[in-house]
């Protein structure tokens, strides 16, 4: 089968075509493979977490209908499927890595149970989308490394052939601006 444009992939899951999951795993299943391993580090659980998501698509298409964000779309699931299951695998003890990156960014997020906080989660999330925008390349792409993909700071590193004092620094600074950010969107942290 040829691969479809996004659009012409939803319509498939609206019309309940099972070849919309085919086509969906021909077109992302790599890349959604990769970003469940990068969180799990487990071949055989980003599988499942893979077909998870193919799942969860099917019984969300519709009522949604990502047609200009399909693989984003995805990727959200395929990224909380593998976070819950990092924490259901880690529930006694838990995992160094998300409790590290959750307080990095807990001081950057508003706290959810904060009344002056209790902001609608569209709203949130465009004035991070804002921010993101707003940074270069380079430090946007960083940070999301870091704080989407979970990668390492030496791998990501590697990847943007940086020192890991530099990547710490970048992340540091783009978390203080993005505190900032949201204080003058006026978000209460």
């Amino acid at each position: 089968m040829e691969i479809l444009e996004d659009a012409d992939i939803i319509e498939l899951y609206l019309t309940r075509d099972e070849a919309a999951v085919k086509l969906t795993a021909e077109k992302f299943g790599k890349r959604l493979r990769a970003l469940s391993f990068g969180i799990v580090h487990d071949r055989q659980t980003a599988e499942e977490c893979e077909n998870d998501t193919y799942w969860e698509a099917w019984n969300s298409i519709p009522p949604h209908e990502p047609r200009g964000y399909l693989y984003a779309f995805l990727a959200r699931i395929t990224r909380h499927k593998s976070l819950n299951r990092c924490r259901d695998r880690d529930r006694l003890k838990r995992s160094a890595l998300l409790c590290e990156l959750s307080a990095e960014m807990e001081e950057c997020i508003p706290h959810p149970d904060d009344i002056a906080c209790r902001m609608d989660d569209m709203a949130l999330s465009e004035a991070i989308n804002g921010f993101l925008g707003a940074l270069i390349e380079e430090k946007r792409n960083i940070f999301l490394r870091r704080y989407w993909y979970l990668d390492s700071i030496s791998d990501i590193s590697k990847r943007f052939s940086r020192s890991e004092s530099s990547v710490k620094t970048i992340l540091s600074r783009s978390r203080n601006q993005l505190r900032e950010y949201l204080k003058k969107e006026g978000y209460t942290l």
